[in-house]
């Protein structure tokens, strides 16, 4: 697993990238909630009450990296990070300075 961190406008958050054969499951993690890549379930996470967005390639076939998903562009978002005001359409970035 590789960590990084990712530095937002009001706070520094942990991005990780894990490895699994081919492709990678990548995601950003806050204090209130993540953006993260097609593989997550965000109605499992939403059971939960956590705010939760999947994002799309901006550019290329997948989310590889952290960069990647910063400027991926949100194709899915749980109610729970509806209410914070996430929504489709925005970038993986942009998402999480809202979280």
């Amino acid at each position: 697993m590789n960590h990084k961190k990712v530095i937002l406008t009001r706070k520094q958050v942990d991005g990780y990238v894990i490895p699994l054969g081919l492709l990678n499951l990548v995601n950003v993690v806050t204090d209130v909630g993540m953006v993260g890549c097609g593989a997550y379930d965000l109605q499992a996470l939403n059971n939960f009450g956590y705010p939760a967005a999947k994002v799309r390639p901006a550019h290329g076939s997948s989310i590889a990296t952290i960069d990647d998903l910063l400027a991926g562009i949100i194709k899915e978002v749980n109610p729970a990070a509806e209410k914070l005001g996430l929504k489709i359409g925005i970038t993986g970035r942009e998402a999480l300075e809202l979280l």
